[in-house]
């Protein structure tokens, strides 16, 4: 793909009383309605020590530091004054996987902190799910239900969301769904009335990036024929623009740019081109930052696709121009605005400063002052010592597939926590390893537990089970199955595999040793990995299959657990897995 290419306004000319003939009736105006859109937030109240990056004059990737609650804040309420006609959407994963300020609070701040902001709507993401759909129902309705192994309104009554959750695609057994699918919002009045109708829904592979305890009776359809089945009824019901908000996304080629959309490719732009009568995709999912012009099903009347990256860093302003007579949007424009806060550090020798080509945002008082009560709040849990270790332990980034050290770090320290249920074998699974992908100890190694839980953030519990070598053998190829995102699960001491990404899908393993000794097909092995995945989660369907099943503490207590050796543990370096794909 191009970069952005923005559609030219079919601006009605105005006609002079002079020239009109005697009867005739002036062209309506047209009515301008704003959009602002966020994604991927991730509960990040404070300043998440991120950068965006845009070209520079030489075309190279110039970082600008930029995210904060307070700072977004403030960012929006300065497009919003704006657009006199305005909405704010999210796009998803506004909670889970959050800053720990967030998560332990179970991301009642974040939500707190938008109901401030002024969102008005959030499809659902995969992340929402991740406590369980009684708990995310929590989050709309409010109250101090406990639904999760923390407790719920620790540091003030929790009201709930005043902005509404939309899952067009989430069906309960009964066949509704688990949010309303779809909302209409109106501006304007009499014949200069125009209609926006909003459809959110989530990625069809939510069910298998959460627990599926957690979403029993729940399934999520495919997302085009939702979307397909709703334009319809929204268009029936006056909506004269279509704006679908998805927790799905594609990435991007080349020099970072959040105002175009070079070689993107990726499962949205299949679902788009499927789509009928739509004018708007807000996505998400994938942390990438785009706006795109996408041919679509009818490359004559393309959609205009955003995403705002991640952690509110950007956020998108969405411009429309609707022609109230003909019920149909005229005119569109998107730029990606740049949240820019405060110069950090992200290295010793390295800093992200701030620049004057664009904008610096002050940060909001209220949404600052509301945060510092939740970060003071976890701060007894964030400074308490967690433990040593000897290095640095870093898995690599984001986009990243292999666990790195820090895998091999973690599946070390589940193995020793389950050896009491006869563990022979861990694995971590590296989407597991949240920001900031790395644990960095302070003096003579000290880690805090803000630290290791910046890591894992999930409260999963381990899992113990029997699984048999062909087992483990059809376990590893679900790496590589094309079925998910592929992903190299990070094994424990003892264990050591290869792969040949060259080889057929279902033959990619090369070799599989525990001890030094080939896996035997035949033999029975216990296998420790959290229950999320013991469940099948992050596709990973040979793992619910297994026998003898025994629960054991959470993966963040079996960590802590490891690093309270003396001296502090080393960092594991070897390669446990190994890609002999030839290049």
């Amino acid at each position: 793909m191009s970069n952005l290419r923005f559609l030219p306004l079919a601006l009605l000319p105005l006609i002079a009383a002079c020239a009109t003939p005697q009867g005739a009736r002036q062209p309506a105006p047209t009515v301008k309605v704003g959009l602002l859109a966020i994604n991927d937030f991730h509960g990040a109240l404070e300043m998440p020590r991120q950068s965006v990056f845009v070209p520079d004059d030489k075309g190279e990737a110039m970082p600008v530091p930029a995210g904060g609650a307070a700072y977004l804040a403030s960012a929006i309420d300065s497009l919003r004054a704006q657009h006199p006609n305005h909405l704010v959407v999210s796009a998803g994963d506004l909670i889970g996987a959050s800053q720990l300020a967030s998560s332990l609070f179970l991301d009642e701040p974040t939500i707190e902190v938008m109901n401030r902001i002024g969102l008005d709507f959030n499809a659902t993401g995969n992340h929402e799910f991740d406590r369980g759909q009684d708990e995310l129902l929590r989050m709309q309705s409010g109250g101090c239900t406990q639904h999760t192994a923390r407790k719920p309104c620790q540091v003030e009554p929790f009201k709930g969301a005043k902005f509404k959750f939309l899952g067009a695609n989430t069906i309960k057994a009964d066949g509704s769904t688990l949010f309303p699918g779809t909302a209409i919002r109106s501006f304007g009045s009499g014949r200069n009335k125009v209609d926006i109708g909003l459809i959110g829904l989530t990625l069809e592979g939510t069910g298998e990036l959460v627990s599926p305890e957690g979403i029993k009776g729940l399934t999520f359809a495919d997302e085009a024929s939702t979307i397909n089945a709703a334009v319809p009824r929204l268009r029936a019901a006056g909506a004269d623009a279509i704006v679908v908000v998805i927790h799905e996304g594609v990435r991007t080629k080349g020099t970072p740019n959040p105002q175009g959309c070079e070689g993107a490719s990726g499962p949205l732009g299949e679902i788009v081109n499927q789509l009928d009568g739509v004018d708007v995709v807000v996505s998400g999912h994938t942390h990438w930052a785009y706006i795109c012009e996408w041919p679509g099903k009818n490359p004559a009347r393309p959609v205009l696709m955003t995403s705002a990256g991640v952690f509110g860093t950007l956020v998108t302003e969405i411009n429309l121009e609707i022609d109230p007579r003909a019920g149909r949007v005229v005119g569109r424009s998107a730029r990606n605005v740049i949240v820019q806060s405060e110069a950090y550090r992200p290295a010793a020798d390295r800093v992200s400063p701030n620049t004057d080509r664009f904008p610096r945002f002050a940060p909001r008082a209220d949404i600052a002052d509301y945060v510092v009560k939740y970060t003071e709040a976890a701060r007894q849990f964030a400074l308490r010592p967690a433990g040593r270790i000897g290095g640095e332990a870093t898995r690599g980034g984001d986009a990243s597939s292999t666990g790195g050290t820090l895998g091999s770090l973690i599946a070390d320290a589940q193995l020793a926590a389950t050896a009491g249920a006869g563990a022979q074998i861990a694995f971590m699974n590296p989407f597991g390893i949240r920001a900031p992908w790395r644990l960095a100890p302070g003096e003579n190694g000290q880690l805090t537990f803000g630290d290791i839980y910046k890591v894992q953030p999930f409260n999963n519990t381990l899992l113990t089970q029997t699984l048999t070598g062909a087992q483990l053998r059809r376990l590893l190829e679900q790496n590589f199955d094309g079925i998910g995102p592929n992903q190299v699960l990070s094994p424990s001491r003892g264990f050591a595999y290869s792969y040949d990404m060259s080889r057929p899908i279902g033959s990619r393993i090369v070799s599989i040793t525990l001890d030094g000794q080939p896996i035997d097909d035949a033999a029975r092995y216990r296998v420790t990995t959290s229950d999320f995945l013991a469940n099948g989660g992050d596709t990973y369907s040979e793992l619910a299959k297994g026998t003898d099943r025994v629960l054991g503490i959470s993966d963040l207590a079996a960590l802590e657990a490891w690093l309270q050796a003396i001296p502090p543990r080393a960092v594991p370096l070897e390669e446990r897995a190994k890609d002999l794909t030839p290049r």
